[in-house]
């Protein structure tokens, strides 16, 4: 059976050239970062050439680096360790209603520490609005959480607009970056956050493995204690392997720019495609300009995402709401957009990446045309 991926704003596979630094790696370090003699001193430069790596793709400073568990430790521990640092009952943290688990968890986590959250909506686009953000800030706000691009949408969040509240108001400004690196150009001080965290597995790295970026004299406490690793913000001995892998799938992401204009082509010739095929039956979810050029997530209207996508098990693609006994649950995001559950129950997210080819999409194009059509 032909086997065509798009669901890479899930996973990505291991690209060859970090499955070769992870090979290397594992021949040559196997030694304790910490150890001063033969054996550690080449794990350690490993560990520090990936941090570098890492630095490089977001401009960043290497002291500025915390190697983690992936994407939802990141993000727990921004969140946690400022609430450690500055928190008291009734401090307040604002995020919105289209932040991915890892957010929404630890964060109804800290509620029940006695946080005061608020939670910001969303247009019909997937969008916040910047003065909505400042409208809900008080003397009391010591964090805001913006991811940077959406999972399900693709739509980009307004971070430049968002970080300049935030200064103005003296708070700390965090962003969930796992689906915008290596899509699109991620710069610390351009989008000026103070924290940042990073996915490996959404990068072509191994799952895993991540990062949290944190701006030089931003108050955070450690996530985890011990012996002080990771200038003592993480404890535990360093996955010498998976940071490297790391490191190596940072540095691919630098080459980026040109695949990222292929996608965007894709993705237009393929909405443009669906349009052309099932009219008015095909509705975009997300903003029509500002998403990544990677992902579109479309509704087909009187469908069900679910049986289409069973239809066409050679296709691996997400959907944005699951029915079971004939009730329809729409996935938060969709729900927060505004859209309707007729609407929401037929979409389908795809997702292209390094390998999505034009044979695909029409490939792709061409089983939906039968399936929907019958």
């Amino acid at each position: 059976m032909k086997h065509i991926y798009l669901d890479y704003n899930a996973s990505t596979p291991l690209a060859a050239e970090v499955r070769e630094t992870i090979v290397n790696t594992l021949d040559q370090s196997s030694g304790n970062p910490s150890a001063s003699h033969w054996a550690g001193i080449p794990a350690k430069k490993a560990v520090e050439n990936a941090r570098l790596q890492v630095t490089e793709l977001i401009s960043a400073e290497c002291e500025e680096i915390i190697f983690t568990s992936g994407g939802t430790e990141a993000n727990n521990h921004a969140l946690k360790g400022v609430w450690d640092a500055l928190g008291r009952p009734g401090s307040q943290i604002i995020t919105t209603t289209i932040e991915h688990p890892a957010i929404l968890e630890p964060c109804r986590y800290l509620k029940n520490k006695g946080a005061a959250l608020t939670w910001i909506g969303v247009d019909e686009h997937g969008v916040v609005d910047p003065a909505e953000i400042e409208a809900a800030i008080t003397e009391d706000t010591i964090l805001i959480s913006v991811m940077h691009a959406n999972n399900e949408t693709g739509s980009i969040q307004p971070l430049k607009e968002i970080s300049s509240i935030a200064k103005k108001y003296g708070v700390l400004l965090h962003c969930d970056a796992a689906q915008s690196i290596g899509k699109i150009p991620v710069h610390v001080d351009e989008l000026g956050v103070d924290l940042l965290s990073v996915a490996g597995h959404k990068l072509y790295a191994p799952k895993g493995v991540g990062a949290l970026y944190v701006r030089s004299g931003t108050p955070l406490e450690s996530f985890m204690h011990g012996a002080g690793h990771e200038r003592g913000r993480r404890a535990g001995t360093e996955n010498v392997i998976l940071a490297a892998a790391l490191g190596r799938a940072s540095e691919l992401a630098l080459e980026m720019e040109e695949i990222s204009i292929k996608w965007r082509s894709l993705t237009d010739f393929f909405f443009q495609q669906l349009k052309r095929t099932f009219g008015e039956k095909v509705q975009l979810n997300g903003h029509p300009d500002e998403r990544l050029p990677n992902t579109l997530n479309v509704s087909f209207l009187g469908e069900i995402g679910q049986e289409v996508l069973a239809r066409m098990p050679e296709v691996a693609a997400s959907t944005g709401a699951s029915c079971h006994s004939d009730i329809v649950q729409l996935s938060p995001v969709l729900r927060a957009m505004g859209i309707s559950e007729e609407r929401g129950k037929g979409a389908i997210r795809f997702s292209l990446g390094r390998a999505s080819s034009m044979d695909d999409i029409e490939y792709v194009i061409k089983k939906l045309k039968e399936i929907i059509e019958e």
